[in-house]
C-alpha cells in the first residue's frame, strides 16, 4: 500500500474545509440552535441585542458586500483562513520549543 504525503492530506483537507465554509454553509439551517434555542425556549429571547461594534465579518457576513450568498461564503472562508493561520502559529511556537527540560 502506497503512503499519502502529509502535504496532500492537509491540502485536501483545507480545500474541503474552504469548500464547507464557502459553498454549504449556504445551505445550512436557518432554524435557531444552541444558545439561541434556550433562550427562544425559556422566553427571554428579546433580550438579546445587536453588536455595537461595526465588524467585518458582523452575524457571518462581509460587510460592504450586497450579495448575500457572496457575503456569508466570504465570512466563511475568512474565518477558515484565520482559524488554520492561528492554530498553525500556535503548533509552530509549540513544536519550536521542544520537550521540557
Amino acid at each position: 500500500m502506497r503512503r499519502v504525503s502529509f502535504r496532500w492530506v492537509a491540502l485536501g483537507a483545507l480545500v474541503v474545509a474552504l469548500l464547507l465554509a464557502g459553498v454549504v454553509s449556504h445551505y445550512a439551517s436557518s432554524e435557531p440552535d444552541g444558545l439561541n434555542r434556550v433562550a427562544q425556549d425559556h422566553g427571554f429571547s428579546q433580550t438579546e441585542k445587536d453588536h455595537e461594534a461595526d465588524a467585518p465579518l458582523a452575524g457571518y457576513a462581509a460587510k460592504d458586500v450586497d450579495n448575500p450568498r457572496l457575503s456569508g461564503g466570504l465570512a466563511g472562508v475568512v474565518g477558515v483562513v484565520v482559524v488554520l493561520a492561528l492554530a498553525g502559529g500556535l503548533a509552530f511556537v509549540v513544536r519550536r520549543r521542544g520537550p521540557a527540560s
